[in-house]
């Protein structure tokens, strides 16, 4: 029933959904060269087309000097001006675009960053962004209308919970509203008849532990757990597989780019290639939309740091397309000492030495709640050993520029929340 359910509204929502997912099915094994091509055609195509239709794109370009017609190579991106989330925000409506879409959908932005984002995604971006989902699942034998438990936000108000409730019935899937022991428990008795599981990083962790600690029964017929929206620490793999008996898999994305990359069954971070041109500046991730017209995203600063895999780097599971090494985390503010700057990317590489030097794995969120000063906040419980190591990272990075506390088992209660592992309060 939930199959035909599915197909039923996808045939009514996303009517380009089928031939999208077809057509990425097709392209899996494409060559480094054909991805490219394909890469540098749909580049062409979108700056002339955002030139053309959106205002600010017109404004933008002439300001910058460039031309779309100035693009020949895929390097030739550099040539187009980076657009910033500040420019993003202050410009949505000069930025969509006056072609007129059969079918437009309301997009919103978390706005965990402290900002929100309303725009309007056409029929065809919006199925090609689901079917490149499909296209993910479909790696671990997945089927969208299976059985899933969904660790996802929701409305509090009375008629809220129940439209959230009904929409879940629909889509054959369940999700946790409390963390309350009666609430919990049944939560986890569903998850035996789950095929997956989806949604924030942190909430499949922390239910991985509730299950681990009070040794629950751990579900067994999971072909697979997502991971999206929040940085996937490595401790986390460690518990979930010791409650799911699978490891945590990538969904890389945003609502205003779409799915950037999605994890192959070989741990790879593959770019979705066919719909995204990715830029790594100064480990700065900078995205292109190749796909959607409504609302043009070029050159896009997301604001995450990443590093890419080689270029020629193969992965086991024979697609060409490019690999996402790491996700190194949401771009911070300056560090402010108290007499030089630094960049918030200093904390991840200080906790980065102790995995790579020591073999110690630590979850943490750093917060800066005055100038010349840090608060290293970490999950787990430091001995004397690992916490002299700590001491020794921080001191070769800040020297005597920055006072600083470790605060072990003490993750800040927001810090899932900022989706950040430095939080600056100045």
């Amino acid at each position: 029933m939930f199959k035909y359910l599915f197909l039923l509204g996808q045939k009514w929502r996303n009517p380009s959904m089928k031939s999208w997912f077809q057509w990425l099915k097709s392209t899996e094994k494409w060559s480094v060269a054909d991805l490219e091509q394909h890469q540098l055609k749909k580049l062409q195509e979108i700056t002339l087309f955002a030139y053309q239709n959106s205002a600010f794109y017109k404004d933008y370009f002439d300001r910058h000097q460039f031309n779309p017609n100035q693009i020949k190579t895929l390097a030739d991106v550099e040539l187009i001006p980076k657009l910033s989330k500040l420019q993003l925000l202050a410009n949505v409506d000069a930025i969509h675009t006056k072609k007129r879409f059969k079918k437009v959908y309301k997009a919103t932005t978390s706005g965990s960053s402290g900002n929100s984002l309303q725009f309007f995604r056409d029929e065809l971006a919006d199925s090609f962004n689901r079917a490149s989902i499909l296209r993910g699942y479909s790696w671990y034998g997945v089927n969208p209308w299976e059985f899933s438990g969904y660790f996802w936000g929701f409305n509090f108000t009375f008629w809220s919970k129940i439209n959230t409730r009904i929409l879940d019935f629909l889509q054959h899937r369940f999700r946790i509203f409390s963390y309350s022991e009666n609430d919990f428990k049944k939560f986890v008795t569903k998850l035996q008849k789950a095929t997956y599981i989806s949604g924030y990083s942190s909430m499949i962790y922390e239910t991985a532990k509730l299950i681990n600690t009070q040794n629950l029964p751990k579900p067994t017929n999971l072909k697979l757990a997502i991971g999206t929206s929040e940085k996937i620490f490595e401790t986390y793999q460690t518990e979930i597989n010791n409650a799911f008996g699978l490891k945590l898999t990538s969904e890389y994305g945003a609502t205003e780019t779409g799915i950037i990359g999605f994890e192959c069954k070989e741990g790879s971070l593959h770019i979705n290639m066919e719909g995204v041109l990715v830029e790594e500046i100064d480990h700065e991730i900078l995205v292109t939309n190749l796909v959607m017209q409504s609302f043009p995203i070029i050159r896009y600063q997301l604001g995450d740091y990443i590093e890419l895999e080689k270029a020629d780097f193969k992965c086991n599971c024979g697609m060409n397309h490019r690999i996402i090494k790491e996700i190194t985390g949401r771009i911070g503010e300056t560090i402010q000492g108290k007499n030089q700057q630094y960049p918030s990317l200093y904390c991840y590489y200080i906790i980065k030495n102790l995995s790579k030097q020591h073999q110690i794995n630590l979850n943490y969120v750093v917060i800066q709640p005055k100038k010349g000063a840090l608060e290293f906040h970490i999950e787990q419980k430091l001995d004397t050993k690992t916490t002299q190591y700590l001491i020794t990272e921080i001191q070769q990075y800040f020297k005597l520029d920055i006072d600083f506390e470790i605060i072990d088992q003490s993750l800040p209660k927001d810090a899932s929340k900022k989706s950040t592992s430095f939080i600056s309060y100045l």
